[in-house]
């Protein structure tokens, strides 16, 4: 087990709103970096080596978007970058375009997905999910929503409806994020797990550990497919009086 945790958090996850608790951000303020950059980024890079099946999937529809969300994601992080990238950890990155989520896992702590719209649904199909919260991307693969967050006990069928038309409305250059807050036993970051077996969802109670996911949306302006980013923290619970205000 790995144990890889945050001093601090830039909101407050004590006032996760319900679903979907959309708000919006802007571009500047899509990606985070902070203080488990190095050790989220050399956990990623075993994932990578050691699990890539359970962590990569992609769709060769959806490898333009993958491409795009590539550059994007350069252009933000590691401007002028061409061939590598230095991260601030000291790794130097090969910027391989023919392989754009391996060099995404490698270059940021966010995981990715990318849904397309199929008919009237989007559907899921790509990913670099290196830190799942209790779900299994080979579960999730090439399905649309509804499916994506089956058994989430709240998503309702009319949460179901308002997700969709908020995924039909997303305008480039106008992401939007939520965040929630989840109590686990175990600061693992890797906790895939089977839709079959589902975690029991648990109060703060004596939990040593507060797992808290902003979650950013976006459109691609080219490709037109949805990009739903993942942050993921993971705090000992002694150090949430500590917390900032929400962002």
């Amino acid at each position: 087990m790995a144990v890889i945790l945050q001093d601090k958090i830039p909101y407050d996850p004590r006032r996760a709103h319900s679903l979907p608790g959309i708000l919006p951000t802007q571009m500047e303020t899509w990606l985070h970096m902070d203080d488990a950059f190095s050790a989220q980024m050399q956990r990623r890079e075993t994932l990578l080596a050691e699990r890539r099946d359970d962590v990569l999937a992609l769709h060769p529809d959806a490898e333009l978007a993958a491409q795009e969300l590539l550059d994007l994601v350069l252009a933000q992080t590691y401007p002028g970058s061409t061939d590598h990238v230095a991260r601030p950890d000291g790794v130097s990155v090969v910027i391989d375009r023919a392989r754009p989520l391996e060099t995404l896992c490698r270059l940021v702590q966010e995981d990715f997905c990318i849904l397309q719209k199929h008919g009237d649904e989007h559907v899921l199909t790509g990913a670099v999910l290196c830190f799942p919260a209790s779900w299994r991307l080979s579960e999730k693969y090439m399905r649309p929503l509804v499916d994506i967050h089956v058994p989430v006990e709240s998503y309702s069928e009319n949460i179901a409806r308002r997700v969709q038309r908020l995924f039909d409305g997303i305008q480039s250059g106008r992401p939007l994020w939520r965040f929630n807050a989840l109590w686990y036993e175990d600061p693992e970051l890797f906790q895939p797990r089977s839709a079959l077996d589902p975690r029991k969802i648990r109060d703060r109670g004596d939990a040593p550990y507060l797992r808290s996911e902003r979650q950013t949306l976006l459109r691609l302006p080219e490709t037109r497919a949805v990009v739903f980013s993942i942050h993921t923290y993971v705090l000992a619970a002694n150090r949430l009086p500590e917390m900032e205000n929400p962002a």
